[in-house]
């Protein structure tokens, strides 16, 4: 069986998972959440065997090319870490198995609700944009033994940071009260926001993928163009109309997740704790592998250490997010609400960048667009 095959029964598996996921914290029924829990290590056991067989593949393309190449270097360099596919695969991957150490230590499902939808959406995320799944060459730029450290590490933390969110937000759920409290609005309208431009995005993909044929293209001159920057007025007011009235209802009803999360076992402290143990990990993290490793590795490619490159600034701003959130926390001793609304919009800047420098910006880093 081929790593894309083994990837597909992942993607089915955690799809599946987030539905049943949502399932169980509607009925609260065990039997529900084991299956859960049960499909979503079947699935992270389907991705592991992918990953390792695409690290067979692309070795096996390594020493075709460089056959003078040692066997250490030979495997560093062959790495499935090389574009935007592959390191999407390995972040879902990191993510997965996150939650599933959470969900053992803490004896509780119900994160699998908030977790796996972000594993969801980032593996239809691929099929959406239409990226290659090829297995190519590096680029001069990636033929380097800083690879697999700078890029593993980075993305290890991404995953931290995505459990954080995800608690982070259930947090904020659970301590506002009223629908007037900053805090209330802020999550119902985060949570609008994040599913109308994905729904939007879905729409473009509907729409032009048929007579668009490069992703590139696909993301940079249509994102919204199906909806909100559609060419036709009518349909651009009515786009704008549905997504204020669908952020409208999230935020008057937004009590009812509440009460869903209420009734079960979890209380506001340990998500307090789980987001910032996450964060507390997953910051040094991104700070050795992200930002000084890939500093030295830029100084081995372009002969610079820091060329105030797009991606390199916004890991920057990423950086600062995540150590106000620890300064915060360890020395202004802020904790609850604060610092769970830092830890979402720290989420937001790694999305930023992670995938909007790609692919809405251009800069030394444009290798790992979509293509």
């Amino acid at each position: 069986m081929s790593s894309s095959q083994l990837f597909g029964i992942s993607t089915l598996t955690y799809i599946l998972a987030m539905i049943i996921y949502i399932m169980y914290l509607a009925f609260r029924s065990s039997k529900i959440g084991t299956t859960a829990t049960t499909i979503t290590i079947i699935g992270f056991v389907s991705q592991t065997i992918a990953i390792i067989t695409r690290w067979t593949e692309s070795y096996s393309q390594w020493t075709m090319l460089t056959p003078e190449s040692t066997f250490i270097l030979s495997v560093l360099r062959s790495a499935p870490l090389r574009n935007l596919f592959e390191s999407l695969i390995f972040f879902v991957w990191c993510l997965i198995l996150g939650y599933l150490i959470i969900e053992f230590k803490y004896k509780n499902r119900s994160f699998g609700a908030f977790v796996t939808p972000i594993a969801g959406l980032a593996l239809a995320f691929i099929d959406i944009s239409a990226m290659s799944k090829e297995i190519e060459p590096l680029v001069p730029a990636l033929q380097s033994n800083w690879l697999l450290a700078h890029v593993m590490m980075s993305f290890i933390a991404y995953a931290t940071f995505a459990l954080s969110f995800s608690t982070g937000l259930m947090y904020l759920i659970l301590k506002a009260e009223k629908r007037t409290e900053p805090s209330y609005i802020f999550w119902t309208v985060t949570t609008g926001v994040f599913i109308v431009v994905l729904t939007a995005m879905g729409f473009d993909y509907l729409k032009y993928r048929v007579v668009i044929k490069n992703p590139d293209i696909l993301i940079k001159s249509f994102l919204f163009k199906a909806s909100f920057l559609s060419e036709s007025s009518v349909i651009s007011i009515i786009s704008w109309l549905a997504a204020s009235v669908f952020i409208f209802v999230v935020w008057r009803y937004g009590h009812i997740l509440k009460r869903i999360i209420g009734s079960l076992s979890i209380s506001p402290d340990m998500l307090d704790e789980i987001t910032y143990k996450s964060i507390a990990i997953g910051f040094p993290i991104f700070t050795l592998g992200g930002l000084i490793f890939g500093a030295i590795w830029a100084d081995q490619a372009w002969g610079v250490y820091w060329s105030w490159d797009p991606k390199e600034t916004w890991s920057l701003i990423t950086w600062f997010v995540y150590a106000f959130f620890l300064h915060s926390r360890l020395l202004r001793g802020w904790k609850g609400r604060k610092v769970a609304i830092v830890a979402v919009l720290g989420f937001v800047a790694v999305i930023f960048t992670y995938l909007g420098v790609n692919l809405l910006l251009s800069g030394l880093h444009s290798y790992g667009g979509l293509e």
